[in-house]
């Protein structure tokens, strides 16, 4: 099989502990369903292994092992923090890391109901991490940067989407982030990739945030999106009154990458019956329902 092709299954996750990490091979292995780039076991109770799968180089489970230690004593919600790596080998041709368990309920299989609470949670953890990268920060070529350099990817997305219920409206969303003013401050911390699989929730309201493999330095927009694309109806001005960061430019880009990414959300949905990994068949509500937000403005 080819290295892509590698079936990971509990077994082989116990065998890779036993080789390189002995004392945690006794602690139950259960798989975490879903995942595109990496696939997810829990290991015990306060513990998962994510394991290298689709990503075709190591680089951003490096990149978590870089910088999320440095990351996470500033952040007010619970994320996952490497505690052991597992590096490649026969087995395995591939990397792997033991993190912390980030305990809750993906989004994508939830639902947010204290949407006042989220709005405030969201808000507060961006402001903290929307703070100066330095300058050995990554760099990403598809994320972070003023939505008229990603004008290929939202052409694909609005393209492959059937929408043309709503296309001119979309369209005109996306003109406006893409005449908006650049980001004048310096590159900040930014996510890149808010989206129902990778925020956590319990109680009705967010609970951690997860798979920072597209973290980068840059326009903080691509995480401001988020309140549009994860918060219930109605939530959007709350967010931006407690982010308190964010002028008229940053909300007008902001919008247009929100509605990038439902689109991209739609097209995951189209994608579920056809053996993609990632792909999910209730993705295409959730972004129907996140363009719905972004169209409403709301």
């Amino acid at each position: 099989m080819t290295h892509a092709a590698i079936e990971i299954t509990a077994d082989l996750v116990r065998d890779l502990l036993l080789e390189q990490h002995p004392d945690l091979a006794g602690l139950a292995v259960r798989e975490v369903p879903g995942g595109w780039g990496n696939q997810m076991w829990r290991l015990g109770d306060e513990l998962a292994v994510r394991m290298q799968r689709m990503d075709t180089t190591p680089e951003l489970q490096l990149k978590e092992r870089r910088w999320l230690p440095v990351l996470a004593p500033r952040l007010p919600l619970p994320v996952p923090v490497p505690v052991r790596f597992g590096e490649p080998s026969e087995r395995f041709p591939k990397h792997w890391t033991v993190m912390t368990w980030v305990p809750g309920e993906p989004l994508d299989h939830g639902a947010i109901s204290r949407g006042a609470h989220a709005a405030d949670t969201l808000a507060g953890f961006l402001r903290a991490l929307h703070v100066e990268a330095p300058a050995e920060a990554p760099i990403a070529t598809d994320r972070g940067a003023h939505p008229r350099n990603c004008t290929d990817g939202f052409e694909h997305f609005f393209q492959a989407v059937a929408c043309d219920d709503i296309a001119a409206d979309v369209r005109a969303v996306w003109d406006d982030a893409v005449a908006a003013h650049a980001w004048q401050g310096p590159p900040v911390w930014v996510h890149g990739d808010l989206h129902p699989a990778n925020v956590v929730v319990a109680d009705g309201t967010l609970s951690g945030i997860v798979d920072f493999g597209d973290m980068c330095a840059g326009d903080p927009a691509w995480d401001l999106a988020a309140a549009w694309v994860l918060l219930p109806a109605g939530s959007a001005a709350r967010f931006f009154a407690t982010y308190a960061q964010a002028d008229e430019a940053a909300i007008r880009r902001a919008r247009g990458l929100a509605a990038m990414k439902s689109l991209f959300l739609m097209l995951m949905g189209q994608n579920g019956d056809r053996g993609l990994p990632g792909g999910k068949p209730h993705w295409g509500p959730a972004g129907r329902a996140a363009l719905d937000r972004v169209l409403q403005g709301v």
